[in-house]
């Protein structure tokens, strides 16, 4: 390959959460290894590889010019979005003015709350609930109702769309959170899927807010469908959110964008996000994107997929040769796994908080799928080198799945 996902990176003391944040945060963040055990991070998501170089090289060119003041996105911003959405999900019709920025993806997700509901309301969301949902969702006094997605006789992930729609009117919802692809279960939503899933949204009159922001970590083999796409009245009721921070590991540089096409929902959502004074673009978060954007770019995603479909290959490979009793949907993206614990505990007579001890012990720092709203699961990261994967898994044999 002509990109690096090889080289183990040292991560300490380079303000990584991923390792330096262990045992800092009870209840969220893995506790640190026992003496003699390094970290394999394999929870919070963000990834272990270098980020495209055509990142770092714009950050650098615009650090060159000592002066960081007031700025306006520039029109090469705009375009490398519309381009990319182009080139990536065959959007062909995106215009500059259908694109806002936004501080995060929660970010996006409050400012259409606030706009669309008001305290106290209920919010639909799918179960497994991503954490960060949970969190900006209840922090900011809504309530949620969650519509469990059910395991097919193949094990694949499905929407209930009559629990959904039943939910919707026994709450009097009006606000729909939609995560696509889906956290943590890494499914990727067949057309006809959103289209029904839509069809219950508009039949009960609800805005909906579309987290795409891991659209483009997508598997080999499935495809991204843009909720925005499915049909007109979707275009029209979806406040859609995305990101190149997932994509390329830029969290910390902080930079998200939506797109929203119908002017009066624009409209509701600029004017909640800018009253506030906050929701403003950092100048080298831009330069980031528009390097992140490139044509190089779009190389060492595809790269990037390959390398994380052989890595979620392995680890399904290997779970089910020698932990039957652990169960989990082969993920058709992200880079997450979610499995399940329940029958394995069960079995071996020991509780999920054992085995996250056990892994926690030597170093595995996978997470709680608890945070999830799962009542035994685990949710892991393997958006590392292989040989870091490897490791982890000759880890779980030896001290963790064990009698």
């Amino acid at each position: 390959m002509k990109y690096d996902f090889t080289s183990i990176m040292d991560r300490h003391g380079r303000d990584a959460i991923a390792v330096d944040g262990l045992g800092s945060r009870p209840g969220f963040a893995p506790e640190a290894p026992k003496d003699g055990y390094d970290v394999i991070p394999m929870w919070i998501a963000d990834m272990n590889f270098p980020t495209a170089p055509t990142i770092t090289d714009a950050i650098i060119e615009r650090a060159k010019h000592p002066a960081f003041g007031y700025f306006n996105p520039s029109d090469e911003y705009y375009n490398s979005i519309i381009d990319w959405q182009k080139t990536r999900n065959g959007v062909t019709d995106l215009k500059p003015e259908d694109i806002g920025y936004e501080n995060g993806v929660l970010g996006g997700l409050v400012s259409t709350l606030h706009s669309f509901a008001t305290p106290g309301d209920s919010v639909l969301v799918h179960q497994p609930t991503y954490v960060g949902f949970t969190n900006a969702i209840e922090s900011n006094g809504y309530h949620i109702v969650h519509s469990a997605l059910k395991r097919d006789d193949k094990g694949v992930w499905r929407m209930d769309f009559d629990d959904m729609d039943k939910k919707i009117k026994e709450n009097n919802i009006h606000v729909a959170v939609f995560c696509s692809p889906h956290n943590p279960c890494g499914r990727v939503w067949e057309r006809w899927e959103i289209e029904k899933a839509m069809e219950v949204y508009r039949a009960n009159d609800c805005v909906v807010v579309s987290d795409e922001i891991w659209s483009d970590i997508i598997l080999e083999g499935h495809k991204h469908i843009p909720t925005q796409s499915v049909s007109d009245d979707a275009r029209n009721r979806t406040v859609a959110l995305y990101a190149p921070s997932k994509t390329f590991n830029l969290a910390g540089l902080i930079g998200s964008y939506h797109i929203i096409y119908n002017k009066y929902l624009r409209d509701r959502v600029t004017a909640y996000s800018s009253k506030a004074v906050y929701n403003e673009m950092n100048v080298l978060s831009m330069h980031a994107l528009i390097g992140a954007y490139k044509p190089e770019g779009h190389e060492w995603l595809d790269e990037l997929r390959q390398v994380l479909t052989g890595n979620v290959d392995y680890v399904c490979d290997y779970f089910a040769e020698h932990f039957p009793e652990v169960t989990f949907a082969h993920p058709q993206g992200t880079y997450m796994l979610f499995l399940g614990c329940t029958g394995w505990c069960e079995a071996h007579n020991v509780t999920l908080d054992e085995v996250l001890k056990r892994a926690w012990n030597v170093g595995v720092a996978v997470q709680d799928g608890r945070q999830f709203k799962a009542p035994c699961a685990i949710r892991m990261n393997v958006a590392l080198p292989l040989s870091r994967v490897q490791e982890a898994m000759d880890r779980l044999s030896k001290y963790v799945f064990i009698d």
